[in-house]
């Protein structure tokens, strides 16, 4: 079973459509691309473990009135959905993996 296993890892390992599937998703080495993990995936993350409580709160604070629009309703659901739980370790840790691939 473990050999059977390892021979079907090689053989994915070696498709072609893969290998280009994950070069497609390595970041950039430019300051774009530096930028986009940073952005995207790092910072989103310390901010939810720095400010998430509050950020819930307040969007709470903000669903309790009468919204303006649908949008906005939309959206204070969307800042609590993200936020309530505070910062992801997993999300974290797959920033600074993009980061680290990126100066692979």
């Amino acid at each position: 079973m473990k050999r059977k296993l390892q021979h079907k890892a090689r053989h994915i390992a070696k498709n072609p459509v893969l290998r280009k599937s994950v070069a497609s998703m390595k970041p950039a080495k430019t300051v774009w691309g530096f930028l986009g993990v940073v952005l995207f995936f790092i910072a989103p993350e310390i901010v939810a473990f720095i400010w998430g409580a509050d950020i819930t709160a307040w969007a709470h604070a903000q669903m309790l009135r009468p919204p303006a629009s649908d949008a906005e309703a939309t959206l204070y659901e969307a800042l609590i959905y993200l936020f309530e739980d505070g910062g992801s370790w997993i999300n974290l840790a797959i920033g600074f993996a993009f980061l680290g691939w990126l100066f692979y």
